[in-house]
C-alpha cells in the first residue's frame, strides 16, 4: 500500500481504519473496504461545496440500510482518522506539483489485489483465481463516482464552455479506472520486482484519473461554492386570501398576531 507522506497516517492507522470497517461488516455486509473509502474521501475533497458529516457519513456506511459503529468511541475514532486523512489529500492536491512521483503529491491508499495473488504459490491461488479480482485502482475510482452518482448537483459543468469541456473529460478519467484492466500484464503496481500485475496501459489511465483529480480540485477552488436561490414569496395583504391555501383571509390565519 501506498500513502502521499511519510508524516501522514501510518500502517497502523489504515490497519485501525480497516478494523474499523471489518466490524460494521459484521453488522452490515455491504460496508466497502477502505479503498473504496479512499476514492470517495477524494471525491469530498474535490467537492464543490463541502458536505455535512452526518450527509455524507450516512450515505457512504449506508446507516440507514444497516451500517452502525459498535458505539460512539468507534464512531469518534473513525471520524478522527477520516480527518486527518482528509486534510492530508486536500494538502496533497493543493500542492504545485509537475509530477505525480514528487513526495507532495496525491497516493491514493490503493491495494494490487492481482499483485498479492500472483505472488502466492500456485496451490495457494487455485481457490481464488476463479473469483472476480478487481483491478488496480479500480475500488478506488468506484468509491470517487459514488460520491459523485450520490450529490449531482454539486458536479454539474461549468457554464464556461473550455471549463466544462475538460471537467467532463476529468470525470471521463475516473470513469475509465472503474473498468476492468483486460490488457496482459507486463508490468507490478507497486514495487520495482514483483510479478506482472497490470497492464502498461492500466498505469497511464490510473496516471491520468490522478491528474483528473487535481483538475476538478482547482475548478471547483476557482468557481465557488455553489449558491442556492433562495425564493421568498410576497406577503399577501392582510384581506387578501391566506397564501397556505386554507381559505382564510391573512389576517385570520398565518398573519394572526
Amino acid at each position: 500500500m501506498t500513502t502521499s507522506s511519510e508524516a501522514g497516517l501510518g500502517p497502523q492507522d489504515f490497519d485501525a481504519l480497516d478494523d474499523i470497517l471489518d466490524d460494521v461488516r459484521t453488522r452490515h455486509d455491504e460496508t466497502p473496504q477502505w479503498e473504496f473509502c479512499e476514492g470517495f474521501l477524494a471525491a469530498m475533497v474535490c467537492c464543490r461545496t463541502p458536505l455535512a458529516q452526518d450527509e455524507w457519513l450516512s450515505v457512504l456506511l449506508d446507516m440507514e440500510g444497516g451500517g452502525s459503529f459498535a458505539d460512539a468511541a468507534q464512531r469518534e475514532r473513525f471520524l478522527a482518522l477520516w480527518s486527518q486523512r482528509f486534510e492530508e489529500v486536500k494538502t496533497a492536491l493543493d500542492a504545485d506539483i509537475e509530477a505525480l512521483d514528487d513526495d507532495r503529491a496525491y497516493a491514493p491508499e490503493v491495494m494490487d489485489i492481482r499483485g498479492a495473488l500472483a505472488s502466492l504459490p500456485p496451490e495457494e491461488r487455485s481457490d481464488i483465481e476463479a473469483e472476480e479480482i478487481p483491478s488496480f485502482a479500480q475500488v478506488w475510482a468506484l468509491g470517487f463516482m459514488f460520491a459523485v452518482e450520490n450529490w449531482p448537483d454539486e458536479w454539474v459543468a461549468p457554464k464556461d464552455k473550455d471549463t466544462a469541456k475538460l471537467h467532463d473529460q476529468c470525470l471521463q478519467a475516473i470513469v475509465a479506472l472503474t473498468e476492468d484492466d483486460t490488457d496482459e500484464p507486463t508490468l507490478s503496481a507497486l514495487s520495482e520486482d514483483g510479478p506482472p500485475s497490470v497492464s502498461e496501459s492500466r498505469l497511464n489511465t490510473y496516471g491520468e484519473a490522478l491528474w483528473a483529480v487535481y483538475d476538478l480540485r482547482e475548478i471547483w477552488r476557482s468557481i465557488g461554492a455553489r449558491v442556492v436561490q433562495v425564493i421568498r414569496t410576497a406577503t399577501p395583504g392582510r384581506n387578501d386570501p391566506c397564501n397556505c391555501g386554507s381559505g382564510q383571509k391573512y389576517k385570520k390565519c398565518c398573519g394572526a398576531d
